[in-house]
């Protein structure tokens, strides 16, 4: 798959989350690991269910792209240790380690959340986060180079009828830039995706089932929250991570970049 305007040609990626939920439209996860094998990435794919990976791994070799897979549980840290030493041991390095775990299922408002559910999403959004930099972040370190992209949330900046999600995305936020003061003068950078309202099964297939309406009705109300009055793709969020993930931002670092629509310009 290797040519001379491939964007991440010789470049190898984890992507945690590389599966997806079953639905009508991509996931950011698998949207990203098609991007990324497009421009020339050899892959370590990650995901906790097996059938989701595998289809994942099976789509991007009939691509033609190098990849690899670990059946994986982020919100243990040996599974973590794992993943990168899995990645080392096949391809002999890390460039890019792309987040994308995360769940916003069970959360409510303060009073109703049952603090064992506060700590399920933060285990996942937050701690499994962390356990991957970890682990990643030395071999970066060693070869004095590396991108780290954490998907976050325009929930992180907005008003939100619950609380976990929401705390847990600005924690993944302060956190990113943490890591990129912490890791620049390393040649490690780390950035953060925002994505707002994105038309993927984990965002209108629950819903919809939860509430017992069309996916359609889930669409139209969202869509009508957007300045641009239509939702994102798991494309439009791929794209930015290529971009971050390449060469092409090699000066940028702590940055948290919406991409919503102009969805937080609402904020005034």
């Amino acid at each position: 798959m290797t040519t001379t305007s491939q964007r991440l040609a010789g470049k190898v990626a984890i992507i945690v989350g590389a599966g997806q939920q079953p639905g009508e439209t991509v996931g950011n996860g698998r949207a990203v690991a098609e991007r990324f094998a497009e421009e020339g990435a050899r892959l370590l794919l990650v995901d906790i269910q097996p059938e989701s990976l595998k289809d994942t791994e099976d789509k991007l070799r009939s691509m033609g792209a190098e990849v690899a897979s670990v059946l994986a549980d982020i919100t243990r840290e040996d599974d973590c240790a794992r993943i990168a030493a899995q990645c080392v041991a096949t391809f002999g390095r890390i460039d890019v380690l792309h987040n994308n775990v995360g769940r916003s299922k069970g959360d409510k408002s303060t009073v109703e959340l049952g603090a064992d559910m506060w700590d399920e999403i933060m285990a996942m959004n937050l701690k499994g986060m962390f356990m991957t930099c970890k682990h990643v972040l030395p071999q970066m370190i060693a070869q004095k180079e590396g991108s780290i992209i954490n998907i976050s949330s325009t929930s992180s900046l907005s008003a939100r009828p619950t609380v976990a999600y929401k705390t847990s995305k600005g924690a993944v936020n302060t956190f990113t830039q943490h890591l990129a003061y912490e890791n620049a003068a390393h040649g490690v950078r780390a950035n953060a995706i925002l994505p707002g309202l994105i038309d993927t099964p984990m965002a209108i297939e629950r819903r919809a089932r939860e509430r017992g309406v069309s996916r359609e009705i889930v669409r139209a109300e969202r869509e009508a929250m957007v300045p641009m009055k239509r939702m994102g793709t798991a494309w439009d969020v791929a794209h930015a991570a290529v971009f971050l993930a390449s060469d092409e931002s090699r000066y940028v670092t702590g940055v948290l970049l919406p991409v919503d629509g102009g969805l937080v310009c609402k904020r005034g």
